[in-house]
């Protein structure tokens, strides 16, 4: 498709490409009443439409923003981008989506082409937390303005929005232990991603302040997805252990081995109480409705845009990092 430009209205009236320019400007100072009709006569004819990207690049922005995300399946990252998209058009921005489907070398390629769009800005989930260390600090050294959120980058001085996944962990493993429950699971994240390693932590301190030994048997990989979490709770009941809780990384994981155990007719929560970080409305949709910490979405996408804004108008990458605090959501399967 050809685009029609300033120079075809010039060659198509026989007038300089300056005058089309102010014309089309609205500079009514330096064009004649008539010769401004006539131009814009043209315009509209052959179809013209204002170049806002060189226009914004000779302002040295391109008012285009990227978002990465690690996928596209849970609720919590489509509300994020909503959230975030909201905000940003209502500041003048426009957003370019990427997904890394939790791997490395794509969030690298996704980088790289938002590099290349010249984006503004970037808002990014990464999917490791050392994999592409060099390439953040490449960018940031660039002057990109970046704002991490959810999963931090602890080898990097950069903003960051995020839960305190470690005290909301052991707040939610405390539940479960005031309710009676003893033998406790953790089907946990990959370690390469942060939060899993901090609710990890939670998990175990939780287990240390009721003096409950810890046991490594009790701690099963489970990865970031429902068929991860299906593997890990079907690799867990193969060891044959006595259980009667099981706290999930994330709700992927354990609506996965909620499904087994409820193949093998397990009552929840009368025989294993169930519960997760990063709850969303997936949550609320099964029987039982599953416990768990959710995270202010709303607030860490308003959060990030206002960092990623300022930064952006700026020029300011003085980093700065929000903790918020996750909402505990007891429901029925820990009744």
């Amino acid at each position: 498709m050809k685009y029609v430009t300033i120079i075809d209205i010039a060659r198509e009236l026989g007038i300089s490409k300056s005058t089309v320019s102010r014309a089309l400007a609205g500079d009514a100072r330096n064009v004649k009443p008539e010769t401004m009709r006539r131009i814009q006569e043209a315009a509209n004819r052959m179809g013209y439409q204002r170049n806002e990207l060189a226009v914004n690049l000779r302002r040295q922005m391109t008012k285009n923003i990227g978002i990465v995300i690690p996928e596209g399946v849970t609720p919590f990252f489509m509300n994020f981008i909503q959230q975030a998209q909201k905000e940003m058009r209502d500041k003048g921005f426009r957003t370019i989506i990427a997904v890394s489907n939790e791997d490395p070398e794509q969030e690298l390629e996704n980088l790289t082409m938002l590099e290349n769009c010249r984006i503004d800005g970037i808002m990014i989930c990464p999917c490791h937390k050392s994999k592409n260390l060099d390439a953040y600090k490449r960018m940031i050294q660039e002057g990109i303005p970046m704002v991490f959120f959810d999963r931090k980058i602890n080898d990097l001085n950069v903003s960051q929005v995020c839960i305190d996944d470690d005290l909301m962990s052991h707040f939610m493993v405390e539940a479960l232990i005031r309710r009676g429950r003893k033998h406790i699971v953790h089907i946990a994240g990959p370690n390469f991603v942060s939060n899993a390693v901090d609710r990890y932590h939670g998990y175990r301190e939780a287990l240390e302040k009721f003096n409950i030994p810890y046991d490594p048997r009790y701690v099963v990989d489970g990865g970031l997805t429902a068929e991860e979490g299906i593997q890990a709770m079907e690799q867990f009941l193969s060891y044959g252990l006595p259980f009667d809780a099981i706290f999930g990384f994330t709700e992927t994981s354990i609506l996965g081995a909620k499904s087994v155990l409820q193949k093998l007719h397990y009552k929840i929560p009368e025989d294993v109480a169930l519960c997760c970080i990063s709850g969303t409305t997936l949550c609320t949709l099964v029987y039982p409705t599953i416990s768990a910490v959710e995270q202010p979405v709303t607030q860490m996408a308003s959060e990030a845009c206002r960092i990623l804004q300022r930064q952006i108008e700026t020029h300011d990458l003085t980093s700065e990092k929000i903790v918020l605090r996750g909402n505990m959501k007891l429901r029925e399967s820990t009744a």
